[in-house]
């Protein structure tokens, strides 16, 4: 059943976002106007985001609802019923101290500050939930703008360097420290994108002929998608915090962080703001979203590809999770590594991209140093379990 499991969970991950890559890259370039005479780019990444996340959301609320147990209530299901394990850990630590809680009027003291105690935590959830919201989607607009300036797979390259914007971030925000190999992984990674950037010679859509132009373009590029990987460093440090801190499935925070997601892009994408580079482009005092809803009616083409984003994101996300809650954080690093190198191979092969000798061993450095990762974690992973078995044993033979 486990193999069973597995087996859908990977071809789940590489059938969804391989799709997904196809698709966004497809937003990425113009589209032909109803008229046939000229051709536009679909700029809203707001609206992209405002798609995806919210069906991500009805898909983990689907997926919470069938997997849940009979009977539990709604907040329960969504991870806000936390009072129960508040009078869990207080119940323990009276009977640890030999003391119980003292009633005054008949009420207790102790249901009082497990109320108090469960209201805050809630709260605080809440407000982690809504912190990370607000990271993707400041995040999201400059991945999308980058690919602008820079090729795909530089793109995809260079988001499958993620472990150092989340090594810079859990140091800054959270004090964390790594083990020596981890930055050796990053030297290897930052090594392969310079050798992958200094061997290209294919131009994206704002690059110039003039080598001076293009390669201001590419620095633009490679800026944004750095903004982009700080900010999803910052999400994936804050969601490691919550998980060791909360108790809280995958397909909960997953839900969660979609519902604030699209709260967010909706007001923002709703709202007739000034213009705002990268983040708000539409000019004047103008709605993104009815520009977005103006551009799909003259570009009837780019229909397909944004339904396309959107839905395979969303399923995409429950097979990671899915991954991740039964196999683990090792068997999901595995599967995202070789995933990321198939996105980049069908880039080049769908959209005809031309990648020189020195571009393939910039990526090769690149999963080189990932997969170094990978195989500590394993082994790091295999110690814990033998460490586990000696201990089993020694219970049994007392």
């Amino acid at each position: 059943m486990s193999v069973l499991r597995l087996g859908l969970c990977v071809l789940g991950v590489y059938s969804m976002f391989l799709l997904w890559a196809v698709a966004q890259e497809r937003l990425s370039v113009p589209f032909q106007h109803i008229d046939g005479q000229s051709t536009d780019k679909f700029k809203s990444a707001l609206f992209l985001g405002t798609c995806q996340s919210f069906l991500s959301s009805l898909s983990a609320l689907a997926y919470i609802l069938i997997r849940g147990k009979s009977g539990s209530s709604l907040s329960s299901l969504l991870g806000l019923d936390l009072a129960s394990m508040v009078q869990t850990n207080n119940s323990s630590h009276s009977k640890t101290n030999g003391s119980s809680s003292t009633k005054v009027n008949g009420h207790s003291h102790s249901s009082s500050a497990h109320l108090h105690t469960y209201s805050s935590t809630s709260k605080a959830l809440l407000l982690r939930y809504l912190q990370v919201s607000a990271f993707i989607t400041l995040a999201a607009p400059f991945g999308f703008a980058a690919l602008s300036y820079i090729t795909y797979p530089t793109m995809v390259l260079g988001k499958s360097c993620k472990l150092v914007p989340v090594m810079l971030m859990n140091f800054i925000m959270y004090r964390r420290r790594f083990a020596p190999h981890k930055y050796i992984v990053v030297a290897m990674v930052t090594a392969g994108i310079g050798v992958f950037m200094g061997f290209g010679n294919e131009k994206p859509s704002k690059a110039s002929s003039n080598g001076e132009q293009g390669s201001h373009s590419q620095l633009i590029g490679i800026l944004y998608l750095f903004i982009n990987l700080i900010l999803d460093g910052a999400v994936n440090s804050t969601q490691d915090e919550m998980f060791a801190r909360y108790k809280v499935t995958g397909q909960q925070m997953m839900f969660w962080i979609n519902i604030f997601c699209t709260l967010l892009t909706t007001a923002l994408g709703t709202l007739p703001l000034p213009h705002i580079p990268v983040l708000h482009p539409s000019s004047g005092l103008q709605s993104e979203f009815a520009n977005a809803i103006g551009f799909i009616r003259t570009h009837p083409s780019a229909i397909i590809p944004l339904v396309q984003f959107s839905l395979t994101g969303a399923l995409g996300q429950l097979f990671i999770f899915e991954t991740l809650q039964h196999f683990g954080s090792l068997t999901l690093v595995m599967i995202t590594l070789t995933r990321k190198m198939f996105t980049m191979v069908l880039s080049v092969v769908v959209y005809d991209h031309r990648l020189t000798l020195g571009q393939w061993a910039g990526a090769g450095i690149v999963f080189g140093g990932i997969s170094v990762e990978a195989w500590v974690k394993r082994k790091e992973v295999h110690a814990k379990r033998v460490l586990q078995e000696k201990e089993k044993a020694k219970i049994k033979s007392l």
